[in-house]
């Protein structure tokens, strides 16, 4: 087994010549999420990828396996939800309402001007329907949204409002048990 971990995003600073001619891992989101995973490449190598706890693999980016060697990752296809405006009365405005509500659910979304995807969820597609949103099954690539706090490595909610002087005035008026750590200081 050959151990890769260093990632670099999109191939930043590498001949495009030599990404092009590197082998390729296809790895779907549920690996790419993951800091450790086994995966054979294109040439039939097996590789160990062991990246700092927190990172995310994105299509493009490119592994460094210990030899040296680059491997480009792609992101495989997989079953996915394909969210559209409705074509008879719908508007863009209804793909940014429902990105609102997939969002206030933590739902990993990808995010493009003609149409959203999320992973297969047939309460969240019914919900979908309802609010007159076309949705369909397909398998693509699967590329959701980092997030506001993916250049800090994972799933955060660190606002850190009493440190920076101003209150931005929101809640976020749900709980589903886990704590966004507003003023919860002193427990114990």
């Amino acid at each position: 087994m050959l151990n890769a971990n260093k990632l670099i995003p999109q191939g930043q600073g590498l001949a495009p010549v030599l990404v092009k001619r590197a082998p390729t891992v296809e790895l779907d989101w549920d690996v790419r999420q993951k800091s450790r995973f086994a995966a054979t490449d294109s040439s039939g190598r097996t590789l160990g990828v062991f990246l700092p706890r927190g990172t995310v693999v994105r299509g493009g980016d490119v592994l460094v396996a210990e030899d040296g060697s680059l491997v480009r990752v792609l992101a495989a296809p997989q079953p996915v939800l394909r969210i559209t405006p409705c074509s008879e009365h719908g508007s863009p405005f209804d793909l940014v309402r429902a990105a609102y509500h997939l969002g206030n659910r933590h739902v990993p979304i990808e995010l493009t001007p003609t149409h959203l995807q999320i992973e297969p969820d047939h309460v969240l597609a019914d919900m979908l329907r309802a609010m007159h949103l076309t949705v369909r099954e397909e398998s693509a690539p699967f590329e959701p949204e980092g997030g506001a706090y993916a250049a800090a490595g994972g799933h955060h909610h660190h606002h850190a409002h009493a440190d920076h002087g101003h209150d931005h005035g929101h809640d976020h008026g749900h709980h589903h048990g886990h704590d966004h750590g507003h003023g919860h200081h002193g427990h114990g």
